[in-house]
């Protein structure tokens, strides 16, 4: 039976993207729908806790599927020198600062429509990561991030 012809399990990524995933990568679920059911819309793991090395790419691709990200929110004690505003492809994105934890980052797009992502700590290893990663963009997950991090091993290391 090819590839082609295996039938895929509903909420499950496909075997090729847990091998291409590696830091720097991100992962969503997008809903065309107003009601996003899962706690989560997807998931980050950047290579590093420098947010103005990082936040770029992550913009840059969302852009590319929601459309313009004009806010950002981020807990400031889990990244490096946290400025107010990035300019990335000549559009100004706010940066907020709330007090969600360093494993979740909150995207704004337009003046009020919110999305949640999973944030992997850089130095989870790649099994973890690609865990928490698949578990996080199911549709039907209930678990918060903190928890996702927890069970599939990918806290940060002390």
């Amino acid at each position: 039976m090819a590839d082609s012809d295996t039938p895929r399990l509903p909420g499950l990524l496909p075997d090729a993207i847990h091998h291409a995933v590696k830091p720097g990568t991100a992962l969503l679920r997008l809903e065309t729908t107003r009601e996003r059911g899962g706690i989560l819309d997807g998931a980050w793991w950047p290579r590093s806790r420098d947010i103005g090395a990082e936040l770029p790419s992550l913009i840059t691709a969302l852009t590319e599927h929601v459309g313009p990200i004009t806010r950002v929110g981020l807990d400031a004690s889990a990244w490096e020198e946290l400025p107010t505003r990035l300019i990335i492809e000549d559009r100004v994105v706010r940066i907020d600062s709330f007090p969600v934890g360093d494993d979740t980052v909150l995207i704004t797009r337009g003046e009020n429509d919110h999305f949640a992502l999973l944030v992997v700590p850089p130095d989870a290893t790649p099994d973890a990561a690609r865990a928490a990663m698949a578990r996080a963009v199911r549709a039907d997950n209930v678990t918060r991030a903190e928890q996702i991090l927890i069970d599939t091993g990918s806290t940060p290391r002390t």
